[in-house]
């Protein structure tokens, strides 16, 4: 089977599938244009897409007659495919749940950590060559030890953060989930998104699509309170971006760390200029190990589809 595969991944990934497929690997760290997304349908059997391969409706409707019979998303987030449009078309969609988990709480806990003690103003500080020394009222930032943790989506992601904010940090932990939660691995409290808000730090643990688009808009921030620390590591477009700029220019909250962005890869200059707001580029999984392990899930997936097997991780 000829299996297309979008972006450069891991060695061991690519000889897994290089031993079981006939592998056309693209070279390019971008997304695919529209063309190269209409091609892969046309003139590969398989294909494994990741983050920004925009597989939307259109893109299936013309190509009324795929070759393509499965896609196989590098990632458990597939917000880029619509699902709905790939069964309609005779394509299977598969992703890779938790290979991602631990990785992408720890960028969560990154970002806490680093937006409440004021790490990245710090190290621009120091790198400026501005800085004067230690002092008692130097660069006071938000103690995060027993505070309140308001999660946003109490999925495996979210429970992994609510364990590192419990355990590591003695925080009390709340959570907003739209469907109830029996196990939340800690002691925790299911509470509504306005109480979830209202903690000292927010952090959004939703996936993406329609039903999450703008999730965080100017209500929810306003929610939120004068102190309290917010951090995405879900998808960009959960957020309105604009509402975010406007709730930390005008004081509504006391800061941001953000590991993903509403028009990736752009990030507005007004989040940039701020030294309350802590940028990462989107490395929620980069560690060798962990995207590894996504790609061998991905593998995993297209081998039981040629062979005729239900997939581990059909969406």
């Amino acid at each position: 089977m000829k299996l297309l595969i979008t972006r450069p991944l891991p060695d061991a990934v690519m000889q897994a599938a290089g031993a079981r497929f006939e592998v056309t690997a693209r070279a390019s760290t971008l997304p695919l244009s529209p063309d190269e997304l209409r091609a892969s349908l046309r003139d590969f059997d398989v294909v494994l897409p990741t983050l920004g391969d925009l597989y939307k409706a259109e893109v299936f409707a013309d190509v009324p007659a795929p070759r393509a019979r499965m896609l196989a998303n590098f990632g458990v987030g597939y917000n880029h495919i619509d699902v709905a449009a790939a069964r309609a078309a005779g394509l299977a969609v598969s992703n890779t749940p938790g290979a991602v988990t631990d990785a992408t709480a720890d960028i969560a806990m990154t970002l806490i950590l680093m937006t409440a003690r004021r790490a990245g103003e710090g190290e621009r500080l120091v790198r400026s060559g501005r800085w004067e020394g230690w002092h008692p009222t130097q660069m006071l930032g938000l103690h995060v030890s027993g505070k309140r943790v308001g999660i946003i989506g109490m999925g495996r992601i979210g429970k992994a953060i609510a364990r590192r904010c419990q355990a590591g940090f003695g925080m009390e932990v709340t959570f907003y989930n739209r469907s109830p939660v029996d196990d939340p691995g800690v002691p925790a409290r299911q509470v509504s998104m306005a109480e979830a808000l209202s903690a000292d730090v927010v952090v959004l643990a939703v996936p993406g699509g329609k039903e999450t688009h703008h999730l965080m808009n100017a209500s929810a921030f306003a929610q939120m309170k004068p102190h309290a620390l917010f951090v995405n590591i879900s998808r960009g477009d959960v957020v309105e971006e604009a509402a975010l700029i406007g709730a930390l220019e005008s004081g509504q909250i006391g800061g941001a760390g953000l590991d993903v962005y509403e028009f990736e890869p752009k990030v507005p200059s007004a989040l940039m200029e701020r030294e309350n707001v802590t940028l990462l580029p989107h490395l929620g999984t980069a560690a060798l190990e962990v995207r590894t392990n996504m790609g061998m899930m991905a593998v995993d997936n297209l081998i039981a589809f040629a062979e005729g097997r239900q997939l581990p991780n059909a969406v």
